[in-house]
């Protein structure tokens, strides 16, 4: 399996404050990968930093075969890399079909908008039926999968996930869990997850890596990490 992502000794915090030092991960093509780890641990800024919302102080960002450390997230998203953020950061005085809309705002998503609105409708059902909603009125789960819709709208080769499950009732957050998988099995995407709910994104994955203070000090198969018990004692309360 070709990685479509290898991220190597990665170092990125918020001005003086560092945050990760030395990070390490891949995700192969196809593949979905978790990173769990508790509160501060650095997930986030892991995704903004591949992303290139947070500048990096060192390392090296490899995606699709091109390096991009450094780059402006647009020109990221432009190449496949599409990030959904923690509570999905709609435009709640937009509909849903705006928000859409706004998704495929680089040239090459936009020339496929209306293919992708086709799309997107038909994995999104619930979308197609609150397209002139406000999307302040969805329900949290509509709100999420409304989110990782527009991400969809982008055409993304990598699809990160912040914390998806975040708030959501434990029904809808399978249902999330369910979009996803179908997702990677329909569009052949890969998929980044940073995730609390350890024992879901656990069942997800294929591999996981767990990121404490800024450092990666456990990685492997996720079936390894689901009964590994120091995984359990320290994130799953077993």
């Amino acid at each position: 399996m070709s990685d479509v992502l290898n991220v190597n000794g990665l170092r990125s915090g918020y001005g003086e404050l560092p945050v990760l030092d030395g990070v390490s991960l891949r995700v192969g093509a196809g593949e979905i990968v978790s990173v769990l780890g508790a509160n501060g641990a650095g997930k986030t800024t892991l995704l903004l930093t591949i992303s290139g919302h947070l500048p990096a102080h060192g390392g090296a960002v490899d995606f699709d075969g091109h390096d991009i450390l450094g780059m402006p997230a647009h020109q990221a998203v432009e190449k496949g890399l599409v990030m959904v953020p923690e509570g999905g950061r709609l435009f709640p005085f937009m509909t849903v079909l705006e928000n859409l809309e706004l998704g495929a705002y680089h040239p090459v998503a936009r020339a496929r908008m209306a293919q992708s609105l086709q799309e997107v409708m038909g994995l999104f059902p619930i979308l197609a039926e609150r397209r002139g909603q406000l999307a302040g009125r969805l329900s949290g789960g509509e709100r999420q999968m409304c989110a990782v819709a527009r991400a969809m709208m982008a055409l993304p080769k990598l699809l990160m996930l912040d914390e998806p499950s975040l708030g959501l009732a434990p029904i809808m957050v399978d249902k999330v869990f369910d979009m996803v998988r179908a997702l990677v099995a329909q569009k052949g995407l890969s998929v980044l997850l940073v995730e609390q709910n350890v024992g879901n994104a656990l069942h997800l994955s294929q591999r996981a890596y767990v990121l404490e203070h800024g450092h990666m000090v456990k990685s492997g198969v996720s079936t390894d990490l689901l009964n590994d018990p120091e995984v359990q004692r320290s994130y799953m309360g077993l």
